[in-house]
């Protein structure tokens, strides 16, 4: 008898994943492959979509045919800020333009000239103005004034994760989640598109909204499927804390960017809250998630392996570094930054070049590394907290297996309850809960998740 199975597709931007579920959310299968990035236009690298349309159609063409599984549901996560735009005839018109592309500064400026004050746009929107494409609706503005040949074709323009449904439903849909992480489309207040949108017509190319947890009855190759309509990733992976947890927490989700997230909070950014860099993400119900993010795990990236240079130790030598608490006492009494941060902002930032010789060994200077990111993960975390009744702090992502940034995240917050998790599933899990008509039981954390308790500081 086949075994009945949740299908997800977790797409992040190096690792591409297929995993499958049982009915307790256990996973049963999984595939990981990479790509390697091409170029749009200008020259700038991003994702092959055609490359990962290909798989997606191949991975489950396959486990369809497969003897062992009975795939009753299958959904989609996916990164944000990214449009794949489609013509009348559902081709694809533009390479998926990279978030991290950088376009003339003159579109921002004339987009912010034309709809008034962008303090009050980026605090109604929850999006920081950031530079290039990163705010998905400016790269919609963007091709309606600077690439209007484009433009005029465009029949829909669908966020990543409702494009991987599309290609398996053929119905273009938007949802809250993508929509309303980081896009400056989204009006948290009026709960509606905000007014540049209809002003520019660009609702006419945006598909129906409809809820998360919507799914299609579809019949896909002679086989009645549930299927998803798609989440953000940071979204996704909120989903399994949400359900299982009860009291108020903030979750520090760490990786290439550490992000801290409060669910519990019902009110719009403030003006202080957006001079703070501050965003909003935004759980599947539409309620704003406070968030405040950092660049951490690359800073993190970079200056490891310039240490791991300068002192000739080999890949990975970090990992054996412990938390030292004598040591970490003796460098906390000196305020001075001796790191030249690469991709991050911070006190540090007036530092022309970074400067090891007051440091003997790797482990020292690892530590001080340590404390002066960690002071800005802190200011993060505050400020995704901010006035509200939070005691408990969740760690998860890579950072949580580090000693010394979960022992001074703990340092910091004596008064607050620390633990971190472990799941290798990432946003999968929230993805496949979506679809999933069982309810997440209490214990779901410790069971899926590798929960650990974090002593308080001594």
């Amino acid at each position: 008898m086949k075994q009945k199975v949740t299908a997800v597709f977790d797409i992040g931007k190096t690792n591409k994943k297929f995993f499958l579920f049982d009915k307790d959310f256990k996973e049963v299968h999984k595939e990981y492959i990479s790509f390697d990035e091409i170029k749009d236009e200008d020259g700038h690298p991003t994702e092959d979509i055609h490359a990962l349309h290909a798989w997606l159609k191949e991975v489950f063409n396959r486990i369809l045919k497969a003897e062992k599984f009975n795939i009753k549901a299958i959904n989609f996560s996916t990164y944000g800020a990214s449009f794949v735009h489609l013509d009348e005839n559902g081709e694809i018109l533009t390479p998926l333009y990279n978030y991290t592309k950088e376009i003339e500064n003159e579109v921002a400026d004339r987009f912010y000239k034309e709809y008034g004050n962008d303090l009050e746009l980026v605090r109604s929107s929850g999006s920081t103005r950031s530079p290039g494409l990163l705010n998905s609706g400016l790269q919609l503005y963007w091709l309606k004034h600077y690439k209007p040949e484009i433009f005029s074709k465009i029949k829909y323009s669908l966020h990543l994760p409702q494009y991987l449904s599309y290609v398996f439903t053929g119905i273009p849909l938007s949802e809250y989640t993508s929509i309303g992480c980081h896009t400056s489309l989204w009006n948290y207040e009026t709960k509606d598109y905000q007014d540049w949108v209809y002003k520019e017509e660009i609702n006419k190319i945006l598909p129906p909204i409809v809820s998360t947890e919507t799914s299609l009855n579809i019949n896909y190759n002679g086989k009645r499927i549930k299927i998803g309509v798609g989440i953000h990733d940071s979204s996704s992976a909120l989903l399994p804390y949400v359900r299982s947890v009860k009291k108020p927490f903030v979750l520090v989700s760490t990786g290439t960017w550490s992000i801290a997230l409060n669910p519990f909070t019902d009110t719009p950014l403030t003006v202080d809250d957006v001079n703070a860099d501050c965003l909003n993400y935004m759980r599947i119900n539409g309620k704003p998630v406070k968030s405040a993010r950092l660049f951490l795990g690359n800073e993190y990236k970079i200056q490891v392996e310039k240490l791991r240079t300068h002192y000739g130790k080999k890949q990975g030598y970090h990992r054996k570094i412990k938390f030292d608490n004598q040591l970490f006492s003796k460098l906390k009494k000196s305020t001075k930054k001796y790191f030249k941060l690469e991709s991050i902002n911070g006190n540090s930032k007036k530092n022309t070049k970074t400067d090891l010789s007051k440091f003997s060994t790797f482990k020292e200077a690892f530590h001080q590394l340590m404390i002066e990111l960690m002071e800005l993960q802190i200011q993060t975390v505050k400020l995704a907290i901010g006035n509200s009744s939070i005691n408990k702090i969740f760690i998860d992502g890579g950072f949580a297996d580090n000693d010394l940034f979960v022992k001074m995240i703990a340092h910091h917050f004596k008064n607050y309850k620390i633990r971190t998790t472990q799941s290798p599933l990432g946003s999968a899990l929230g993805a496949a809960m979506i679809v999933s008509e069982k309810k997440v039981k209490k214990n779901f954390l410790k069971k899926h998740y590798a929960m650990k308790k974090q002593l308080t500081w001594k």
